[in-house]
């Protein structure tokens, strides 16, 4: 059975508040302010939940630097008060980031999913996309 931390449900928390600043930012059309706290809330939880280690050797694999260069730059363009270029770029470098991941999430939400269209096409893109 998995333990999970005090700090680690301390980070789930603080990573939820940031993923809701950043949609609440964007929907009220690119907010700067709320954009750059639910950042600064989104990796301060993300370090909370896997770790300060875990969390630096992530984002510095040598095949992920230009991910995190693309998603950090972005995340210090959003704290300059330039909300829409660093969202665009923190976009680009969350899917060069994660674009392992989307393949076995595409797969179980096809596995998962009991909608016959849904079903399908989470399949058909869990095909597509190339782990690396």
């Amino acid at each position: 059975m998995i333990s999970i931390t005090e700090w680690q449900k301390i980070g789930v928390g603080i990573t939820g508040f940031g993923i809701f600043f950043i949609l609440f930012g964007t929907l009220l059309y690119f907010d700067s302010v709320l954009l750059a706290f639910g950042n600064l809330l989104f990796l301060t939880g993300l370090s909370l939940i896997i770790g300060l280690r875990k969390t630096f050797w992530f984002f510095f694999q040598r095949h992920k630097l230009k991910g995190t260069s693309f998603f950090l730059g972005g995340v210090v363009i959003v704290l300059l008060r330039w909300p829409l270029l660093g969202m665009f770029l923190e976009t680009y470098g969350f899917f060069s980031l994660f674009k392992g991941f989307f393949p076995v999430a595409f797969g179980f939400l096809g596995n998962v999913c009991n909608i016959p269209f849904l079903g399908a096409l989470f399949r058909r893109l869990q095909g597509t996309s190339s782990m690396v």
